[in-house]
């Protein structure tokens, strides 16, 4: 069974993981985690407020990528009973995009934490769509203190 499979989080219960509300919500699925990465997922909507001409725009792969590192910190603060924080996107470098996902796509995301200093999280993402790796990026995130 692999990671992609059967979600813990799903459908509207996700608003309990990351701060957006809709339209701007772009993360549907959580799959779970481990010390390093974290696994979501969005099944791309035509209403979805990206998409234009069938396809999900970029803007809409960056927000989707943040937010699925935002249902990592969601998930983990969940799980230790601590509220969900504010994070704000300080960073986008080496975003590829190999092709612009489609309407009814599902996209299956990995974050990578590669660093944490300071409350600065430098993650590293990857989109697929079944086993094709449609988008990778490296971002930096800020946590807003309380």
């Amino acid at each position: 069974m692999g990671v992609f499979d059967k979600a813990f989080i799903e459908g509207d219960n996700i608003l309990e993981l990351i701060p957006q509300r809709p339209p701007i919500v772009m993360v549907d699925a959580f799959y779970g985690m481990d010390d390093v990465c974290s696994y979501s997922g969005l099944t791309v909507q035509a209403d979805n407020i990206f998409c234009e001409k069938g396809k999900l725009r970029e803007p809409g792969l960056i927000e989707h990528t943040a937010q699925s590192a935002a249902a990592r910190v969601g998930y983990a603060c969940k799980h230790d009973n601590k509220p969900v924080p504010v994070g704000f996107i300080g960073g986008l470098k080496n975003f590829k995009i190999n092709r612009l996902p489609l309407v009814n796509e599902k996209l299956c995301t990995t974050i990578k934490v590669e660093q944490e200093i300071m409350g600065v999280t430098l993650i590293s993402s990857k989109t697929q769509v079944g086993d094709e790796v449609i988008a990778e990026s490296e971002m930096k995130i800020f946590l807003k203190e309380d």
